[in-house]
């Protein structure tokens, strides 16, 4: 069941849901609570180094650059580049509480993709939402840390989860508060 936004200040109220800093009302939608972008984001070197290698132990972080915005400044995302970044707001979801980053439509008209694949926040998840921010139009567009950039709906579980993403082994991005790349390479054997 998806929450609505009256359900979603409830669990906020509970503790279920836990978002810091405290949101303002116009972050609040009918059944979503709009997230806004950091300032921190994560660019792959891709002149320095020819491919991605999944099981280079070394790690993604090393092929990848860390850039922060000075306040008040935008982040120019290229035509068909990909960044990752962070979001303001940090979330914790309780053990029965599961949480879907999505797009904006405002932003996904003029080509920006907020998500590939990590739309999904297990119940037990505590940390900034890393974003994978395409662009696919043929302009570069400013985007400005502080803006509106996600929107997080929110579902309740039948049940509290047995796995927790924070009591898991071998998780890989709990408590994030950078946008971290990629830890597959810990995923191959030898």
């Amino acid at each position: 069941m998806v929450l609505s936004d009256v359900d979603i200040k409830r669990y906020i109220a509970l503790g279920k849901i836990k978002i810091s800093p405290d949101l303002p009302p116009d972050q609040f939608g009918s059944c979503s609570v709009d997230f806004r972008l950091g300032a921190e984001f994560s660019i792959f070197e891709h002149s320095r180094h020819a491919f991605i290698d999944l099981r280079d132990k070394r790690g993604i972080e090393e092929i990848m650059k860390s850039v922060v915005v000075p306040a008040g400044d935008p982040f120019i995302l290229q035509p068909r580049e990909f960044v990752l970044a962070i979001t303001e707001e940090t979330l914790e979801l309780d053990d029965d509480v599961l949480g879907r980053l999505e797009g904006r439509s405002s932003l996904g008209r003029i080509g920006i993709i907020v998500h590939g694949t990590a739309g999904l926040f297990d119940p037990g998840w505590a940390g900034k939402a890393t974003l994978e921010l395409s662009n696919l139009s043929r302009m570069p567009v400013a985007l400005y840390p502080g803006m509106r950039i996600c929107s997080f709906t929110f579902e309740q579980l039948s049940s509290p989860s047995s796995m927790p993403y924070s009591k898991k082994v071998g998780n890989k991005y709990a408590g994030q508060t950078r946008p971290l790349a990629s830890r597959m390479a810990g995923e191959f054997k030898g």
